[in-house]
């Protein structure tokens, strides 16, 4: 009887290491493409921020001039990946933009350089 428990034991993990149950992809917080990024201006309200990029998933009570926009991506196979995007005010005004976003263009080939921490963002054209 013990001999079976331990055949059957041993064959369980070859079992387990055969069989791959399918397991979803989970997307959690804001997705903010280079698009996306690219409607910023220097100089926005918050409002038209909100609107070209959507609400923060993170807004501070202690750093008020600061939003974050976190993106979690967790595919049912292959490692974790994790985009964090900040947007930093000077009153009601956009100041800058840091984060996990690749420079240039969103048409761009899928083989991409290393990402920039730090984004460029035009100033808005002055009102005449």
């Amino acid at each position: 009887m013990a001999a079976a428990g331990l055949l059957i034991g041993c064959s369980f993990n070859t079992i387990t290491d055969r069989i791959n149950p399918y397991r979803i992809d989970v997307r959690q917080g804001n997705y903010v493409d280079q698009e996306m990024i690219g409607r910023l201006k220097k100089g926005m309200t918050r409002d038209q921020v909100r609107f070209a990029l959507g609400t923060p998933l993170v807004t501070d009570v202690f750093h008020a001039a600061r939003w974050d926009y976190v993106y979690a991506f967790r595919p049912g196979r292959g490692e974790p990946q994790q985009r964090v995007l900040s947007v930093f005010f000077d009153g009601d005004k956009l100041d800058h933009v840091e984060g996990d976003v690749t420079p240039g263009d969103s048409s761009a080939p899928a083989a991409q350089p290393e990402r920039s921490r730090v984004i460029e963002i035009e100033p808005a054209p002055a009102k005449n």
